[in-house]
């Protein structure tokens, strides 16, 4: 399937040079996102993972269906204290050069755990980053990522160093 079709692009947004690509047709597209769960799911499977980790929020939409489809746990990373209760914090730069902080509740059995980090846009790399960090301090064995769409490699700030899959890629 062509995904490229669903995927929005908005010029100069949120500021002016950039470019924001918007997943949210692909989930209002009953058949488009039924065939990108599945087709993730498949992918996913192959990394062998006993937990998904979704990235707020889209990454969420993502990881718990999927989740239920492969049988796995889910757990989500939140973005500046959304999450309650005791949490492991992560602090990092993030795209903007703005300081930014992730979190992960503290009473996830991470320890051990084959995890798969998920998102809708892979683009600047630092929130994933971010993530595959905070989760390898829990203990976690971080096996692979998933997104809907990544921007070119070559914007990208940093490398991820695990495998990963995407459903379609934006040369910038």
């Amino acid at each position: 399937m062509d995904y490229k079709k669903f995927i929005k692009a908005y010029p100069d947004f949120p500021k002016q040079g950039k470019t924001f690509y918007d997943v949210s047709p692909l989930l209002a597209d009953g058949h488009a996102w039924h065939d990108a769960i599945d087709t993730l799911s498949h992918k996913i499977l192959a990394f062998n993972p006993d937990i998904l980790v979704g990235i707020e929020s889209r990454g969420f939409l993502m990881a718990a269906p999927i989740a239920h489809r492969l049988a796995c746990g889910f757990i989500m990373v939140g973005r500046n204290d959304v999450l309650p209760g005791e949490s492991f914090y992560k602090e990092f730069v993030g795209a903007d050069g703005q300081p930014a902080r992730i979190q992960i509740q503290s009473d996830k059995p991470l320890k051990g755990c084959r995890a798969v980090v998920l998102d809708d846009v892979l683009s600047s790399g630092k929130t994933t980053t971010a993530t595959i960090e905070l989760l390898q301090e829990m203990g976690a064995t971080v096996v692979g990522a998933a997104f809907l769409l990544e921007l070119s490699a070559d914007e990208r700030q940093c490398d991820l160093n695990i495998p990963y899959c995407t459903l379609a890629s934006y040369s910038l």
